[in-house]
């Protein structure tokens, strides 16, 4: 069953609210890359950047104020929310809510397909998933996805698109693909419970390196990485496979980068005129040469790790500039039992850089194709593996 989300926690993937509360650490200047973080003193005068215009106490009276003429609140709440014209605020009804939640399990009902973007940045199929919808209805590897429920996706990151693609269990989505011979299809699919295999897998290299994936930052992803890491030979050389993860729990991106950092500051983040400091817990388990991939679908909590070993010095970033989700969401119960997801300000790495729109840059670029191998390349100059 999902958590209630009677009390506020806030957030920075796509839709993932956090579970637990965050881990809270002194700021520690000392090693970081730039060496500068702004004072709590400087950010009390001004509102935090990038919040929503939208107050939880004005949702409240929009839904109060349409139940009481026998309206959905949830709609009210939501037209309110869209008139402000914050990219990130959202309402949900409570069974969408609950829906989604129960994703952060590592469960989601969908229809099997997994995307990504090739070099020329055409959206293609990149795994169908056996005996769900999609393969049954035939769908191939390397089709070109048109549309998902009659909304063009080019140009769409694959995070968004995903997302159109799951819903709630026994639903259906109709799209559109289209083949290398040009043969195009619609179809009407519908969504069904999946599992999204590991959540964190370990390849070994026969170098003697590693490759440590994380798909999502799900619930207990985080403690799933420090053990992975800790089953390895000391001083093991490991990529760290971040590439399509769309975020997920804040804590759970904390405690993961806790297995390279040796405590410290993950990042910071604006909430009611305070700064909250996300800190790393202490006892990293990995303290061999560290590359982290990424590519455009690394999002907001995996930009989150990725921007704390980058900006620390202690990891080679190799890719794609990621994704660019770079604020905080808290959920807030409405009167109704709805959910609105407001946000509360940006978050920065631990050198003070905003991620929102821009992104994180790689310390060396490399295309789709070549990424993982050019990963180990930089692996094998930061030092022998184990």
């Amino acid at each position: 069953m999902p958590e209630s989300p009677r009390v506020p926690r806030p957030r920075a993937g796509q839709g993932f609210p956090l579970a637990a509360p965050l881990l809270l650490a002194a700021v520690l200047a000392a090693g970081l890359r730039g060496g500068w973080l702004p004072s709590y003193e400087a950010q009390q005068t001004r509102a935090p950047e990038g919040a929503s215009a939208v107050s939880g106490a004005r949702l409240d009276g929009a839904v109060r104020s349409a139940l009481a003429r026998g309206r959905s609140g949830t709609e009210a709440a939501r037209a309110l929310v869209s008139r402000s014209g914050h990219r990130w605020d959202a309402v949900y009804g409570p069974s969408a809510y609950a829906a989604w939640s129960e994703g952060l399990t590592g469960a989601y009902a969908g229809v099997g397909l997994a995307l990504a973007h090739d070099a020329d940045g055409v959206l293609r199929v990149s795994r169908v998933r056996p005996g769900a919808p999609a393969a049954r209805a035939g769908v191939r590897t390397g089709e070109r996805l048109l549309s998902v429920g009659g909304r063009e996706v080019a140009g769409l990151p694959v995070t968004r698109t995903v997302g159109l693609l799951r819903g709630e269990p026994g639903t259906r989505v109709a799209v559109r693909l289209v083949r290398d011979d040009g043969t195009e299809r619609r179809l009407v699919l519908t969504r069904v419970r999946l599992g999204d295999g590991p959540v964190v897998s370990v390849e070994r290299y026969g170098d003697g390196g590693a490759r440590v994936r994380v798909r999502a930052f799900t619930r207990g992803a985080g403690e799933r990485v420090r053990a992975a890491v800790a089953a390895l030979p000391p001083r093991t050389a490991v990529v760290l496979d971040l590439r399509g993860n769309p975020g997920g729990l804040l804590d759970e991106a904390a405690r993961a980068a806790g297995a390279f950092l040796d405590g410290g500051v993950v990042a910071t983040y604006e909430d009611g005129g305070s700064r909250r400091v996300l800190g790393a817990p202490r006892g990293a388990a990995g303290s061999g040469p560290l590359v982290v991939l990424v590519d455009g679908g690394t999002a907001s909590a995996a930009e989150v790790v990725t921007g704390a070993l980058q900006d620390r010095g202690r990891a080679v970033v190799v890719g794609e500039p990621t994704f660019g989700k770079g604020t905080v969401q808290v959920p807030r119960a409405l009167p109704d039992g709805s959910v609105a997801e407001l946000t509360v300000g940006r978050w920065r790495t631990p050198a003070g850089r905003g991620v929102e729109g821009a992104g994180l840059a790689p310390d060396v670029s490399a295309a789709p194709g070549t990424a993982e191998a050019r990963a180990r390349e930089v692996l094998t100059g930061l030092g022998t593996p184990s």
